[in-house]
């Protein structure tokens, strides 16, 4: 293996038959003067799991933010460059940034149930989205919370607050409030970082059983867990401080941590450094 493929390794994309279900062109990220991203571009594949990692201040979560536009929450932010979704610019004009979040929804670091019953956590998106008949929404519910692996721990306490359970309760309850407006993308910010290893173990069995029918993106700070239950990984890397962040290396997660093709994966992924 060489030291480096190239100065900086950003268009790589593994040929298989997974099609594209985001394709980032030559992306730019700035906060404010900052640029904290430069030159992305690089496919993430329908319904499978792709990994981010990388060292904390690589861009990887903010990179992850401009898949749905959740920076646009962020004064002074900006971006040049192309995110399409299923061929689609999201960052056209009349692009309704609320529809886009309904389909590439977000789970984030710490849970954040809203403060009101577990019912009514789950039920939120879809009476917003006009659902009104107690029956649908009943069915959305049970069937949503089934598929975060938490229906069995609140069937019989869902008048109960959400903020009252566990953290990794709240965490799987939050899936599930994404899951229950039927998103085709669903981004996970290190979402097993602030859990109990019981609800790790859950969380990440059920990304195994959502990706045959929705893209799943994770960034994680754990090796372990990247190897463990994504399908691609994409390798993140600020060598200088100030300047900006680059994607090192992207590829097959099976090929990224058994035969990385640039030296700055291995060291990363062998602990030398991070």
């Amino acid at each position: 293996m060489s030291d480096t493929l190239a100065s900086h390794m950003t268009g790589v994309i593994p040929t298989d038959n997974h099609a594209n279900k985001f394709s980032v062109q030559k992306l730019d990220f700035f906060y404010g003067d900052f640029n904290a991203l430069t030159d992305i571009t690089v496919g993430i594949k329908e319904n499978a799991v792709t990994a981010f990692i990388g060292p904390s201040g690589c861009g990887k979560s903010t990179f992850l933010r401009c898949l749905n536009r959740m920076n646009d929450l962020i004064p002074g932010t900006r971006n040049e460059g192309r995110v399409l979704l299923d061929g689609n610019d999201v960052y056209a004009p009349g692009v309704d940034p609320v529809d886009l979040r309904r389909r590439v929804g977000m789970i984030f670091q710490q849970p954040n149930p809203f403060p009101m019953s577990i019912y009514d956590n789950v039920a939120y998106g879809p009476r917003l989205h006009g659902v009104r008949k107690k029956a649908e929404l009943d069915e959305i519910v049970e069937a949503s919370l089934k598929r975060a692996n938490v229906w069995k721990e609140v069937k019989d306490i869902m008048g109960r607050g959400g903020l009252t359970l566990s953290g990794g309760q709240q965490q799987r309850l939050c899936i599930a409030r994404v899951l229950a407006v039927e998103p085709e993308v669903l981004l996970m910010d290190e979402p097993c970082s602030a859990i109990d290893p019981t609800s790790v173990q859950k969380v990440e069995d059920l990304m195994a059983e959502l990706k045959d029918r929705i893209t799943i993106v994770i960034v994680t700070h754990n090796m372990q867990q990247a190897a463990r239950v994504s399908d691609y990984t994409a390798f993140f890397l600020q060598e200088v401080a100030g300047e900006p962040a680059h994607l090192i290396e992207y590829d097959r997660t099976a090929s990224i941590f058994t035969s990385p093709r640039d030296r700055r994966t291995e060291d990363y992924i062998t602990g030398r450094f991070g």
